[in-house]
């Protein structure tokens, strides 16, 4: 039988050091021959089909109009091994910085969309601007993923996850497996 756990009160601006939904990416974009790679922790699928993830993008990023401008941008996910040059990318300026110099990236070529993927990143998803009626008011962008590249390995990659504060979390090995008796809609 489980036991009932005591709570304290929590600040509320806090909660994200438990709700964060999933792994910090690098998001690269591209517009008129200006590129830009940014940290974002703020984002969370949407739906399966199409495969849609909604992202924060504040309005001060320059990331923002880049993409705002090109409707496209590509969703990397580093490995543990990049966390230096995710906490230097999210602490500089894309407006005043060739971040993909800077930090010794390699910009790819992707196959649907004009951002660059991210050559050091375990996966990348090209991503198409699906619904932009949430960006004026919240900053909330919704893509489409339309093309997405996976190493192979690790099955179970070590990410980060960042729960605020200058906190990192990371996670890479399998738990539990339900996948047996899964349904995605259990969820939702």
């Amino acid at each position: 039988m489980s036991q009932r756990i005591h709570k304290i009160d929590f600040p509320v601006e806090k909660a994200r050091k438990y709700l964060e939904p999933g792994p910090v990416v690098l998001l690269s974009s591209e517009f008129e021959g200006h590129s830009d790679i940014m940290t974002l922790g703020w984002h969370t699928i949407l739906e399966f089909s199409p495969s849609l993830v909604g992202c924060m993008i504040s309005g001060m990023n320059h990331s923002h109009e880049l993409i705002r401008n090109s409707g496209q941008c590509v969703i990397n996910v580093p490995t543990v091994e990049l966390t230096d040059v995710v906490v230097a990318i999210g602490n500089s300026h894309g407006d005043k910085l060739d971040k993909f110099a800077a930090f010794h990236l390699t910009a790819e070529p992707a196959s649907k969309v004009n951002a660059p993927l991210i050559g050091e990143c375990f996966a990348s998803f090209e991503c198409q601007l699906y619904d932009d009626s949430m960006v004026d008011n919240y900053n909330l962008f919704i893509f489409e993923i339309v093309k997405a590249h996976v190493a192979e390995k690790p099955e179970f990659p070590a990410t980060l996850h960042y729960t605020g504060e200058g906190r990192f979390t990371v996670m890479s090995e399998k738990v539990l497996d339900q996948s047996r008796d899964f349904k995605p809609e259990m969820l939702i």
